[in-house]
């Protein structure tokens, strides 16, 4: 053991910021920073190392270690005391002693996991329509070529294909967009009574294509929110351009702007806005994954109406960085209701 007090150890070991021990060379605790001590009890001290922890795979590296005498380390996945992954590093210090440190790396490994599913679905989005140009290519260059009805209708197709590509990329920038934005607070003040408004007007077409009747209950007070106005008409555009999609045909979809003072999870008032349909409903086994980037209820139903599984993803983010709330509830058969839940501007 090295000539030195259990104090100065203590100090040395709270140089880390994560949890750290300093052993002899039996495994046996001489000293405990304070995020250990914090994590495993005050009194590690003295005890043997696998009292506290049994992990086979931590014993190994530490064996390793005073074995050796070198540095040793291995990302693990820890279940016991210390849950999730873990760098876990065993390093000689001079002659029989060793410092063991645990740096949590699962925030780190989740963002990892997320980026890499993040690749792989849009590699997967982009990859099923350029298929399928490249396959109408095929046939308009060879049994096609002197078809006129044929090519009219692949052309047609294609157009569909790259304006479905055209929506990904869109969004996936508008997605990089807000998510840069994220920490940025907007300072403007926005009308969300005229806000809504005009995002119907935009969506008048679909609106009667769909054979919808929209119906807004709203304040007689103006309904001022501090935030990005094209953000938060991206918001309600795709929220209503939505209740329009799913509503079902005939159908009315109801649009509530209320004040709601000392709002619960809000310091003062908030404003909500919400869009409700008279749709087939959302079962709720999938409420909880609807803002997540990709995630289709019905796959081929969102794919032919146009949706890239964006856009509730970027709904929850705008939301989020307006300091607010996305609520959503829905019972099958009988429609879906989405809520905004934003700050009042002071």
């Amino acid at each position: 053991m090295i000539d030195a007090s259990q104090k100065t150890l203590e100090d040395f070991l709270n140089g880390f910021s994560n949890v750290a021990f300093f052993l002899d060379n039996r495994r046996i605790i001489q000293a405990a920073n304070t995020p250990a001590q914090a994590t495993f009890g005050q009194d590690t001290t003295g005890q043997n190392f696998v009292a506290i922890m049994r992990r086979p795979e931590v014993l190994r590296l530490i064996d390793d270690c005073l074995t050796n005498r070198r540095h040793a380390q291995e990302l693990m996945a820890l279940d016991s005391v210390l849950r999730g992954d873990f760098q876990v590093r065993a390093s000689s210090v001079g002659e029989s002693g060793m410092v063991v440190s645990f740096a949590d790396q699962t925030d780190i490994r989740a963002a990892e996991r997320m980026r890499s599913d993040f690749v792989a679905n849009v590699s997967h989005e982009l990859r099923s329509p350029l298929t399928s140009i490249s396959g109408f290519i095929e046939t308009l260059q060879g049994p096609a070529k002197d078809d006129e009805q044929a090519q009219k209708r692949f052309l047609e197709l294609m157009k569909q294909e790259a304006g479905r590509m055209d929506r990904l990329i869109g969004d996936l920038l508008s997605l990089s967009k807000v998510e840069s934005d994220a920490h940025v607070q907007p300072r403007s003040s926005v009308n969300i009574g005229e806000l809504v408004t005009r995002v119907i007007a935009v969506l008048a077409q679909p609106v009667a294509k769909a054979k919808v009747n929209v119906e807004v209950t709203t304040s007689d007070t103006p309904l001022l929110v501090q935030g990005d106005e094209d953000q938060l008409n991206q918001v309600f555009l795709n929220l209503i351009e939505n209740a329009v999609k799913y509503g079902g045909e005939g159908g009315i979809v109801s649009i509530s702007l209320d004040q709601l003072p000392n709002a619960p999870s809000f310091r003062g008032s908030a404003v909500s806005v919400a869009v409700t349909d008279q749709g087939e409903g959302i079962a709720r086994r999938h409420l909880p994954r609807l803002t997540e980037r990709f995630y289709r209820v019905d796959d081929g139903r969102s794919r032919e109406k146009g949706g890239t599984g964006l856009g509730l993803a970027i709904v929850k983010h705008i939301v989020q960085r307006h300091r607010g709330r996305l609520l959503i509830d829905s019972v099958e058969g009988e429609g879906s209701t989405f809520t905004v839940l934003l700050p009042e501007a002071d």
